[in-house]
This record gives C-alpha cells, structure tokens and sequence, in this order.
C-alpha cells in the first residue's frame, strides 16, 4: 500500500446516492469518496448492496438519487461507455470474458477505446508481465480457461483500458486460498508500479483489509462504519463479524479466539 495523505483530492465520490431493482432500495443514502491513489474497500454480507454501488458507479445501473463524480466530473446520468472513456474500469463478479474470442482478443476488447497502438502493446507485454500463464494461452478460447486464470483475463482486461480507477467486485469469487494470495498481490503490484487508484468490494475481509488503504462497511444498503483499515481491523464489530474473532475473558486475559460455526 502507498501512503495516502488525507489532503489527497478524491478522484471518486458519491453523494447520497439510491439505486434499486424496481420497488427494491438496494443502497441507501450511500456517500463515500476513494482518493487518487489509494485501494478502498467495501465489506458487507451477501445482499448488502455493494456490486450495486459498482454497477451504478459504472452506469450500469442509473442511480435514483444522488451524485456520483468522478476526476471532478459528474457522472451520474453517463452511460457506461462514456465512463470508460473517461478512464473508469469495472471488473465484474463473476468474471464474464467473452468464452468464444481467443485471451489475446478478450484483451484487445478491454482497450477498444483506445487509439494509441503502441500503447496497446506495451500494455499487453506488461499485463502478461503480470500473469503469465495468459501469454501462455494467448490463442485459446477464454472459455476454457479456469477460474482462477479468467479471473486473471477479467482483471488484465480492465488494465488494457489504462484506467485511472478500477472497479474490482469479488475477486476471490470461487478461487482456492492460494490463488487468492496471488491475485491480491497482484492487485496492490497494479496499485504500486501502475498508480492505479482500486475501489474494492470483497467478500474476504481479512485480505481486503490487508490490502486496503480505507475501508468502508455496508450493511443493509447503508454505509454504517468508515475508517482506515488499520483503525477498522482494531473494532471490536470487525473482528467478531467479518474477521471471524470474538473477545474472550479468561482469568482476566484478554484473548481472541476462532467464532463458532464462521464460514
């Protein structure tokens, strides 16, 4: 993680936004700001609400209230392909390449918008840098690739487009611990070398707070708790509920211990 002074201008933020699905609020009031640089993140339980609040960042979902600006530009009302222009990637859950085109041409989708040839290769030789094994299957449909490696095309897909601020949802989706060691490493590498500011949403509290510089907590549509994510792993409610630790007394020591039945 690089160190973000708090005076750093956000290049993100929400202003009290609502999205739903038909008569469903499925954020609520949600504010928050991700700063030039940084990897925020957002904890929550399924059916919090937080692939709503990237979907509808990314105008895949218009927002029923609220302002979301971004590099200081409103884009609430824009639709997807104007946002991407303006330098915002989103990397789904679930991955979705695209299973009939070739990895190399997944990638080549990621930086339709850009003309500068040269750039596009350069950032091919350094996203294959990154997970080599594509370079390896470069020629080979995307479906048939394993999760693990479609999640590797999904992230470099995204990169392809030099995004300023890539949207990441559920990375870990589905991948063994090891490869979720690796794809986080992977992700602050990006942060680090690229400068890529990273809004996070993950499942996997303890990594993502690992990797995070700020964090937020959703619970219900509605941000309940923000703070660094040093100060956020010292609560008491995060240890217990997303870390999976619960204070416990014995003989007047304090010490933490594993909750019965966490998944």
């Amino acid at each position: 993680m690089i160190d973000i002074a708090p005076t750093v201008e956000p290049i993100l933020k929400l202003l009290n936004v609502e999205s739903a699905y038909g008569p469903i609020k499925a954020i609520r009031g949600v504010s928050l700001q991700v700063r030039k640089g940084e990897i925020a993140t957002v904890l929550g339980s399924n059916g919090a609400g937080k692939s709503t609040i990237l979907k509808t960042i990314s105008g895949i979902i218009d927002p029923r209230k609220g302002s979301i600006a971004f590099k200081g530009q409103d884009i609430t009302a824009c639709d997807p392909g104007h946002i991407v222009r303006s330098g915002l990637s989103h990397v789904p859950e679930g991955r979705e390449v695209f299973p009939l085109l070739s990895v190399r041409d997944n990638l080549m989708m990621g930086a339709y918008t850009r003309a500068d040839r040269d750039g596009v290769a350069q950032d091919m030789e350094t996203v294959f840098s990154y997970f080599p094994i594509l370079r390896e299957r470069s020629a080979q449909d995307a479906g048939l690739l394993s999760g693990g490696q479609q999640q590797m095309l999904s992230i470099s897909r995204a990169l392809m487009a030099k995004p300023d601020l890539m949207l990441l949802d559920e990375p870990s989706l589905g991948l063994s611990p090891k490869l979720t060691k690796e794809i986080f490493e992977i992700v602050v590498r990006i942060n680090r070398e690229r400068g890529t500011t990273i809004l996070l949403v993950e499942q996997n509290a303890n990594m993502a707070l690992n990797a995070s510089d700020y964090g937020y907590v959703l619970e219900n549509g509605r941000i309940v708790m923000e703070d660094t994510t040093s100060k956020l792993r010292e609560k008491d409610d995060i240890k217990e509920f997303y870390l999976g630790l619960k204070e416990d007394s014995v003989r007047g020591e304090r010490r933490w211990k594993k909750k019965k039945n966490w998944r």
